[in-house]
């Protein structure tokens, strides 16, 4: 079952990827940012005035559960400046495939932080992971967006690098709270986190790009919170495995691939399209490695 809704998750994550490449296209990246947060944290909220009206402050009202997903909310909202910043900048068939190789990072630290054991297939798919990361930075010097002179190519890595820290504190998180209670509130204190910078860089914030309402803004957060409702449950089983569920998820990038090859019309199809096959060779070899695993 927690399979079936890690699939839906990455599924959901495509689109969610889509909209934000049409939402941030010239324009300004904060306060899309922060309307995404906005809408995220009310989509959520249900749940938050809930507990409230029961007495339920969250995580057994003890500061102590604030205090971690505060962390998960510094931890997310840098990964999404980030993510969000590259993929304005960036072609969907370069910055796809970069965030792709999340699952890479993840299972190093899973065997780190849990203690999770490799198989042989497993350490293939990692290199076959770095080499995938590797040969989409030459694919995008050909089109001026060099790892080593873009600084666009290093904020897709930061992203990817985040968001791996995320999916292993999420790990830890769920041992102790439901994954509903986790999403209200990290959503409702991004929300806060936001505005708060908004307010201290308005000048700056605003003078850059001039900002401009899309419908597609809010779809960001509609299917942002329908991936991370079912990723929040898939983790909550406890067979479930963080480096799988991650794994799968980052099929997402076949939906945003092929939108950027069939409707944004993306260069150097072929050889991206060669360098995807080669990540899900290594995701494959990746998820077939977990099972043995747990066997």
């Amino acid at each position: 079952m927690w399979i079936i809704l890690a699939i839906a998750s990455a599924l959901c994550l495509g689109f969610y990827d889509i909209f934000k490449k049409l939402s941030v296209k010239s324009n300004n990246v904060l306060i899309v940012l922060l309307w995404s947060t906005f809408f995220g944290a009310l989509l959520m909220s249900p749940e938050i005035i809930t507990g409230i009206s029961h007495g339920n402050w969250g995580f057994g009202n003890t500061l102590t559960g604030h205090l971690l997903i505060l962390v998960k909310s510094f931890i997310v909202l840098g990964s999404w400046l980030l993510g969000y910043t590259a993929i304005k900048h960036l072609p969907l068939t370069v910055q796809g495939p970069i965030n792709a190789t999340r699952p890479v990072l993840v299972l190093v630290g899973a065997v780190l932080i849990f203690g999770e054991y490799l198989t042989i297939l497993q350490w293939i798919g990692i290199l076959l992971g770095f080499v995938s990361l590797f040969m989409i930075s030459r694919i995008g010097a050909r089109e001026g967006v060099s790892m080593h002179h873009s600084r666009w190519i290093w904020m897709a890595v930061g992203a990817t690098v985040l968001g791996s820290v995320s999916a292993l504190y999420d790990k830890y998180l769920l041992r102790f709270y439901r994954p509903l209670e986790v999403q209200a509130w990290y959503s409702l204190y991004q929300c806060v986190i936001m505005t708060a910078v908004i307010l201290i860089l308005h000048s700056r914030a605003t003078s850059s790009t001039p900002f401009k309402w899309r419908w597609t803004i809010p779809c960001i957060s509609v299917f942002l919170t329908v991936a991370d409702i079912l990723y929040f449950y898939s983790l909550s089983f406890d067979t479930s495995s963080i480096a799988t569920v991650s794994m799968i998820r980052r099929g997402s990038v076949l939906v945003s691939f092929l939108y950027g090859a069939f409707v944004l019309h993306e260069k150097d199809l072929k050889q991206k399209a060669i360098d995807l096959g080669l990540l899900f060779i290594s995701l494959i070899l990746l998820i077939i490695g977990a099972n043995l695993n747990t066997n």
